[in-house]
């Protein structure tokens, strides 16, 4: 099965792409924003300096600089306020929009984080239900999708509920 679930630091792999839980400057951040900038080195800045910030649940796409990845993908999540304020929609935005640039690029191997999950406060097995969701979704358009976690128990947590599923 070309979906995979780790604990791992994103910005090691050997994909064409990773995605990179951003803010809207795109400039870096906490979190695996400030990892991906921090490794990809100054030229990141540089270059999202001229994409103009990016909107909730869009994407866009930076190369790799100093990554194993050829591509970043930049994708924006919600901010958890409870529910009520549309962010399940946004949060699977996210997924889409990442994915469907990537397919457009050509991308076959890619790396998403746990999108919101952390500083944004999105309650993570919600999170992780979008995530694999629209993630298994899209198997057949990629060789290789991995969820690429923060700690073992997110791992876990996406793990059971892959388990749990009817595909």
């Amino acid at each position: 099965m070309p979906l995979e679930i780790m604990t791992a630091d994103i910005t090691t792999l050997q994909v064409d792409a990773i995605v990179n839980a951003a803010n809207t400057s795109l400039l870096g951040g906490g979190g695996v924003d400030g990892a991906i900038h921090l490794a990809a080195g100054p030229q990141l800045t540089a270059y999202c300096k001229r994409l103009n910030g990016c909107q909730v649940g869009e994407a866009k796409i930076t190369p790799g600089f100093n990554l194993p990845a050829k591509w970043i993908i930049h994708t924006v999540g919600p901010v958890w306020h409870g529910g009520t304020n549309q962010e399940a929609t946004m949060l699977a935005q996210c997924y889409e929009n990442a994915l469907a640039l990537a397919k457009t690029q050509g991308i076959k191997t890619i790396a998403l984080p746990a999108i919101s999950t952390g500083a944004y406060g999105y309650p993570k097995e919600a999170a992780a239900k979008i995530a694999l969701t629209i993630m298994l979704k899209h198997l057949s358009e990629f060789s290789r999708i991995i969820a690429c976690l923060y700690s073992q128990e997110d791992a876990l947590l996406y793990q059971r509920f892959f388990e749990n599923t009817n595909l």
